[in-house]
């Protein structure tokens, strides 16, 4: 064999007309260090699957994102201390809160809210892994005081040095009446949401636009805006609304009803997912939360009977390949559950665990081997179509 052909680039994927407008579905465009998805094992993070990494602290899944190894006791520890020296925010970034309008959605206000965030503390060389590490710190921070201005709570409420990183979010929050549950709720929510290999939308914009080289904090608000989309981030919401039409946790009653829906053309939410052909193992852990700690919960006690139902009714289409429970479909009943009980905030939730990955994948792009740059800009080929030559 010779060098040449020893060399010779390895073919990944053949492209046909059928991959044209289809949204880039399955093709692949580079690769990720971070997290990838797996049809048997779900979602994993360096290799880990969530069952290993559910019951660690934030700061610890953090640390593995950054630095693709778990961190030892002492990284953890200098890793809280970090985050918490970070956490802070520039109060001009508040007043850019209070004036906007209270009809947009909660998106749409952490969108100018990062993008005020990066006019007021963004690094001066654009230094992708420092603004990373302010970001994951100071996006509780963010999000917390979008809760408390749009919903009237009162001021923001400035982090404590002294919680950790769910902690201090709960802290934020400032939701005194809710159950002690819920900061280990927003723990296990953070890390089972923070990252989801690197095709996702969201995580492909972000880096799309980072490729440019613009700073982090555009690039991660492109990345929330098209988490925003319904066929995306706010698949949530729909999915705890259509938990609330089923209105029983009556497996009769609730099979009843799921066929009457379908029967009129009506859709059935949180089951399926584009990779996987078994349960999400994030649905999984979710259950199995709800089910510990919100047994009598009438929403999750509902979730949990659909659950059981759907599945064998999707089962009927033959070309339904993956019928079974996905991420969404518990999520917002124990949020509920916790006192989190406007889901127009769920989608904000989502964004404010997946910055970190999508921050991750950004710094590793910006940052890769061999490459004094980082990659190149992405620039994919359009065909054009339907375009003949013409003159006036």
């Amino acid at each position: 064999m010779s060098d040449a052909t020893a060399a010779a680039p390895k073919t990944l994927f053949e492209i046909t007309e059928a991959h044209l407008n289809s949204g880039l579905r399955g093709y692949p465009v580079g690769t990720c260090r971070t997290s990838a998805v797996s049809p048997t094992l779900g979602v994993t993070y360096v290799g880990y699957t969530l069952q290993d990494l559910k019951d660690l602290a934030a700061e610890e899944v953090i640390y593995l994102l950054l630095h693709k190894e778990l961190p030892s006791a002492e990284q953890t520890a200098a890793l809280k201390a970090d985050m918490a020296k970070r956490s802070a925010i520039d109060p001009r970034v508040y007043d850019v809160l209070h004036a906007l309008p209270k009809e947009g959605h909660p998106m749409e206000w952490l969108i100018a809210g990062l993008s005020a965030l990066g006019m007021t503390g963004k690094s001066e060389d654009n230094d992708y892994r420092e603004d990373c590490l302010n970001l994951i710190a100071r996006i509780s921070t963010l999000v917390a005081a979008i809760y408390r201005i749009r919903e009237g709570w009162g001021d923001p409420i400035e982090p404590s040095h002294e919680l950790s990183f769910h902690e201090n979010f709960a802290h934020m929050l400032g939701m005194d009446d809710a159950p002690p549950v819920l900061a280990d709720l927003l723990r296990l929510f953070y890390i089972l949401h923070m990252d989801h290999g690197g095709g996702n939308l969201s995580t492909f914009v972000g880096k799309a636009v980072a490729s440019g080289k613009a700073d982090m904090y555009s690039s991660i608000a492109s990345a929330m805006a098209a988490l925003y989309g319904p066929r995306h981030g706010r698949a949530n919401q729909e999915c705890l609304a259509f938990v609330k039409s089923i209105g029983t946790s009556d497996a009769t009653a609730a099979e009843a009803k799921v066929r009457e829906i379908m029967a009129a053309g009506g859709l059935v939410f949180g089951f399926g997912h584009a990779v996987l052909r078994q349960e999400d193992p994030r649905a999984t852990i979710q259950y199995e939360f709800g089910a510990q700690h919100f047994p009598d919960n009438e929403l999750v006690k509902t979730a949990r009977t659909l659950r059981e139902v759907v599945p064998p009714i999707l089962k009927e289409n033959p070309k339904i390949s993956n019928p079974y429970p996905n991420v969404d479909a518990v999520s917002g009943s124990i949020l509920t559950a916790a006192g989190l009980t406007n889901p127009d905030y769920y989608t904000l939730l989502f964004g404010w665990s997946r910055v970190a990955g999508i921050a991750c994948q950004i710094v590793d792009e910006r940052n890769f081997p061999g490459k004094k740059d980082g990659l190149p800009i992405y620039r994919p080929k359009y065909i054009a179509e339907n375009q003949p030559a013409k003159s006036l």
